[in-house]
């Protein structure tokens, strides 16, 4: 395991160098100068000369980039352009906020997602397995932003049960952030269940009609023990590639539901940084996105031989 683990981190070198290069490429094509942004509305030349010296934007962009990557690879990933915070800071302020709330929603998919495939799959081509594939359907197609408006309305409004926005981190009060985040996680989750529904269905039936669940079936042992213990863990390799996946664009793909609720989020801040064009924050996110994806990858190839001991070979 050891072995694989740092195969993993040896690949993972390459792959984050040519995200870095394409980050620090890209951002130069947005249009506008940053540097205007912060002269102000006088725009003194002195002052504009003095920023791009600064800031090395009078270098060629090899020589940039080689700045950047160097403060990088000491933990500086610059400072913000419109706040003046360094971005390390502004992620470290961000972060908890989504990957809290991404938390949440994968436990609501998980718990939704994988129940409802194991009986549709059992159940196959009964009314139960068509019921549970179009409530999967509804909740893929459904967007996250009605969604989300439709749970304000009915539980913040009518009920008057949850607050309809607004953060409050676990630290002040664990009740008042958990009825924060309810809300979010259910619309996140929701639409995530539905994916991991299908996938579950799919990867059970195949496992279901494997030989050795035949003969599980035919010594007698108990039917939940032949799904639960037998079939499921052998198709669980799929699901788990699929979770690690939809967990990682969580962190950076819930912009919708965190305008909706007024989150002080990841993504949140992802789209105020590009609007703003505060590139060093642009770049900062991105890279930790990469990070998360290539770690959470890595969890996925450990997980599969702790379930499967025979991939170890």
């Amino acid at each position: 395991m050891l072995e694989l683990i740092g195969k993993r981190l040896l690949l993972a070198i390459p792959t984050l160098l040519l995200v870095s290069i394409m980050v620090f490429a890209l951002q130069k094509l947005l249009p506008g100068d940053p540097v205007l942004a912060m002269a102000g509305e006088e725009r003194d030349p002195a002052v504009i000369a003095q920023l791009r010296e600064a800031y090395h934007l009078n270098d060629p962009l090899s020589s940039q980039y080689l700045y950047w990557i160097e403060d990088a690879l000491q933990g500086n990933l610059g400072i913000s352009l419109r706040t003046k915070e360094p971005v390390t800071t502004l992620i470290a302020s961000k972060l908890p906020v989504t990957l809290e709330l991404s938390l949440l929603a994968m436990l609501v998919a998980l718990t939704m997602g994988i129940s409802a495939g194991i009986i549709a799959a059992v159940r196959k081509d009964s009314w139960v397995d068509r019921t549970t594939n179009l409530l999967a359907l509804s909740g893929i197609s459904v967007p996250h932003f009605w969604l989300g408006i439709l749970l304000i309305m009915l539980f913040s409004v009518h009920l008057q049960w949850l607050p309809a926005s607004g953060y409050v981190p676990p630290g002040e009060d664990l009740a008042q952030n958990l009825k924060t985040l309810l809300l979010p996680a259910l619309v996140l989750g929701t639409g995530l269940a539905a994916t991991l529904m299908r996938h579950t269905r799919a990867a059970m039936i195949d496992v279901l009609q494997a030989d050795y669940i035949r003969t599980a079936r035919a010594k007698g042992l108990l039917p939940g023990r032949v799904i639960l213990k037998h079939a499921f863990r052998n198709a669980l390799v799929p699901v788990i590639t699929l979770t690690t996946l939809l967990f990682g664009e969580l962190l950076g793909g819930a912009v919708l539901t965190e305008q909706v609720f007024t989150l002080p989020g990841f993504g949140k801040m992802i789209v105020d940084a590009v609007f703003n064009r505060d590139y060093a924050v642009v770049q900062g996110v991105v890279m930790v996105v990469a990070i998360s994806f290539l770690l959470l990858n890595l969890l996925a190839d450990v997980l599969y031989l702790l379930i499967n001991p025979k991939m170890r070979g």
